[in-house]
């Protein structure tokens, strides 16, 4: 049977720590994996959705984007994405005698583990002005107020739309043409909040926002860069591909501030050496950079690379390349050229010799691939750091050549597909034309709010409607107070959800719970059973069908959400057929493939079972269409250093092994050895010593910055081999300690990687120690 939901919440009294791992996966993993199925879906229902998960028959997981091999196993899943679909198949159910139970009051003080614990939304829900409980509503009631709601507004820009990278390729594009057909561009989504600096450094190097590696790649590689990047919990398929390269006789560097397991030793359950053995050891070198260094570390490597050209001319350099496809080399040289490594060795905390030691093995591979996440993203220079990352390979001739490659490793399905269709608050002209041509409406070429714009707007009442298609906004945004705030003072707040969570509790003055399909489930519309599609992080495009019964017959799509809306919204009369577009997907797609690049004749291409590979001029013929003169960009950067005053850390926010983003599966972070709690700081012992703090101490974590300080209260010290000077914590838990205000240059995503920090003792005095197993 499936277990109930816990009664209580989580109690932090309870934590305890203990070694961290050394390697991941293995048994353990599997076991974990069924234990978390058979308990919420039972043992035939974790049967008949496992064996579907990112299967060709099957449906995509609702975790990460990384892309499914072509000799995909029996078991094509990992522990983290059985935990999604045991999260989203549940058994359990938050109906309207829920919320009769329990006021908003109640709920609003509740984590967001315990919420998402309590199960699958079956109904539509309505929290009415000055009410205490959510109430049951018709779907045409709900889809009638929030289109009187929008048509009441002085300008359809005081309405924000967001998005999540679970919403399908066919629910995105009907949505982003909702939005510009009502007359705004306010389309913020989470790739503000993790990939956006990848988009707009690549952009501005090779023309085009995306990774140039196919999964092919991986193993043809000689060499692959890790870096900023926690494989193991965050994309724990790629361990089985870097597994089979490393095999294959590639090297592999790890370049993090936090040693992860899954890039020491990796113990493959459906090898034999990683049931009885000890696995493979991934990381041939760990590069434990500070948080912030990396732009450092790529300078130097482009400054020894130069060097070594110099001593030996024609042995370093891709000349051939650099003179034919690229611009902007003698002015990077130059300026590469004068590098301070004073400047090197205090942002990146790395000994000379361990620098120069990965620059010799980029020099001697003839096929080099760079992975990276959001430890590269979030931070104040995270543009300028990717695009030493693009001058490093560029110096190599390492893109568009098999094995070799530009790779930003996405952490959500399907976001970078949510990207191709159109939600982006700032959409090319190109695009904007053939959606008018296409529909025969007019769009606004305004652009619109991001994620740090739309809270600004709604804080300072220049945005009045909040509707979001998946997430959980609340959680996944910085400066969580700010964000509260900014949410309450809206008039309506739409969430459509599968699941509760923080952002159904945090509300406007009217708040709608719109209930929706997951992924694992059934989509019966009058033309049949229908299909959607989904993007990886490699551009692939390809199908994902559910096959359970929907968790309520109340349950409406994504895309017949919007359709509904629309129709609710503009009448009978608009140009746009929506309700044809509601019936059968295969008309959005025709659509899709009249108005997005590369998606011509989509319907067909869908349905090859491996689906297939959107267009990449770089990658495909090293052609750089995408810049202004058709080459790819050198670019010279200022470094910079980060400075954190004495008796501050810096903090970034991570991941722990038992959440996906603000989804929390459970309480045990089992590589870092922390169990049943997750208010904890990792800290170098070095530096509790030198702060005079000790492990198992509780502190509040009071972050700085230039309009005040912002408090996250009772966290539990764990002396951990983080490097010098950093610290770690988890998300949505430290999410308040990130200001608003403190973005990347160009992209504007919050740096929860760059946080500076002071941890005050807490307010017991009895000297409490964390237990220790």
């Amino acid at each position: 049977m499936p277990r109930k939901p816990p009664a209580h919440d989580v109690d932090e009294d309870q934590l305890t720590v203990q070694e961290p791992k050394d390697w991941s996966a293995g048994v353990t993993g599997v076991r974990v994996s069924l234990q978390r199925g058979v308990g919420q879906m039972g043992a035939a229902r974790t049967v008949r959705t496992l064996r579907l998960l990112n299967q060709r028959d099957g449906f995509d997981c609702p975790g990460c984007a990384w892309p499914e091999p072509h000799d995909r196993k029996l078991a094509e899943f990992c522990e983290n994405g059985a935990k999604a679909v045991a999260e989203e198949a549940t058994k359990l159910r938050v109906g309207p005698e829920f919320f009769a139970a329990h006021p908003i009051t109640e709920l609003a003080g509740r984590t967001d583990y315990w919420l998402g614990k309590q199960g699958r939304l079956t109904q539509p829900m309505v929290l009415r002005p000055g009410e205490q409980h959510y109430q049951p509503i018709g779907w045409d009631e709900a889809f009638a107020l929030i289109a009187r709601e929008l048509r009441g507004l002085t300008s359809p820009d005081e309405a924000v739309f967001y998005t999540s990278g679970r919403t399908s390729n066919e629910a995105a594009f009907l949505y982003q043409l909702l939005v510009r057909s009502f007359g705004t561009n306010n389309l913020p989504d989470c790739s503000n909040m993790c990939h956006e600096s990848s988009g707009a450094a690549l952009a501005a190097t090779t023309g085009i926002g995306k990774g140039s590696v196919t999964i092919a790649d991986i193993v043809k590689a000689d060499l692959i860069l890790v870096v900023g990047q926690n494989p193991g919990t965050n994309h724990p398929r790629m361990l089985s591909a870097l597994e089979q390269a490393k095999r294959g006789g590639t090297r592999i560097v790890a370049v993090n501030p936090l040693p992860e397991a899954g890039l020491q030793r990796f113990k493959n359950p459906q090898h034999v050496r990683g049931v009885l053995g000890r696995g493979t050891q991934l990381a041939d070198e760990f590069c434990q950079i500070r948080l912030g260094g990396d732009q450092a570390f790529f300078q130097a490597i482009g400054n020894l690379l130069l060097a070594w050209e110099d001593e030996a001319p024609g042995t370093v350099l891709d000349h051939d390349f650099i003179a034919g496809s690229t611009e902007g080399f003698a002015e990077y040289a130059a300026h590469v050229r004068g590098l301070d490594w004073a400047a090197v060795d205090a942002a990146t905390g790395l000994p000379r010799t361990q620098i120069e030691q990965v620059a010799r093995m980029i020099a001697e591979s003839k096929a080099t691939i760079v992975c990276w996440a959001m430890g590269l993203t979030q931070h104040p220079h995270s543009v300028p750091t990717i695009r030493e990352i693009a001058n490093v390979a560029l110096l190599r001739g390492m893109i568009g050549k098999p094995g070799a490659g530009l790779c930003p490793v996405r952490g959500h399905s399907n976001v970078q597909g949510d990207r191709t269709m159109g939600i982006w608050e700032k959409m090319p002209e190109r695009f904007l034309v053939a959606l008018e041509r296409e529909f025969g409406i007019d769009v606004p070429r305004e652009p619109g709010y991001d994620t740090v714009g739309a809270i600004r707007a709604m804080r300072d009442g220049r945005a009045k409607v909040f509707f979001a298609v998946g997430g959980n906004f609340v959680s996944a945004a910085p400066d969580t107070e700010v964000t509260e705030r900014a949410l309450r003072s809206c008039a309506l707040t739409v969430q459509v959800s599968t699941k509760l969570n923080r952002s159904h509790v945090v509300h406007g003055r009217t708040a709608l719970i719109l209930p929706t399909l997951g992924r694992t489930e059934r989509d019966a519309r009058p033309a049949g059973e229908q299909f959607v599609t989904v993007e990886d992080s490699m551009s692939v495009v390809h199908r994902s069908r559910g096959r359970l019964e929907p968790a309520s017959e109340h349950l409406l799509s994504e895309v017949t959400i919007v359709c509904r809306l629309a129709m609710a919204l503009f009448g009978p009369d608009h140009p746009v057929p929506w309700a044809d577009l509601a019936a059968d997907y295969d008309a959005i797609r025709d659509r899709i493939a009249a108005v997005v690049p590369g998606c011509t004749d989509y319907n067909a291409k869908v349905r090859d079972p491996d689906g297939f590979v959107l267009p990449h001029a770089p990658r495909d013929s090293r052609e750089f269409t995408g810049t202004k003169t058709g080459k790819a960009v050198f670019t010279a950067n200022t470094l910079t250093v980060p400075r954190v005053p004495p008796g501050r850390l810096l903090l970034q926010t991570v991941r722990s092994h038992d959440q996906f983003n603000t989804t929390i599966y459970g309480l045990d972070d089992r590589y870092r050895g922390v169990r049943d709690g997750r208010r904890v700081v990792f800290v170098n012992p070095d530096d509790l010593a030198e702060l005079g703090l000790s492990d198992g101490q509780l502190v509040d974590l009071v972050s700085e910055w230039s309009d005040g300080e912002r408090t996250a209260p009772r966290f539990r010290v764990v002396a951990y081999p983080t490097a010098r000077g950093c610290a770690a914590a988890y998300f949505p838990e430290a999410n308040p300690l990130v200001p608003l205000d403190s973005t990347a240059e160009t992209s504007n995503t919050p740096t929860s990687k760059s946080i500076i920090v002071r941890l005050e003792p807490g307010i017991t005095e009895d000297g409490q120690a964390l237990p220790r197993t």
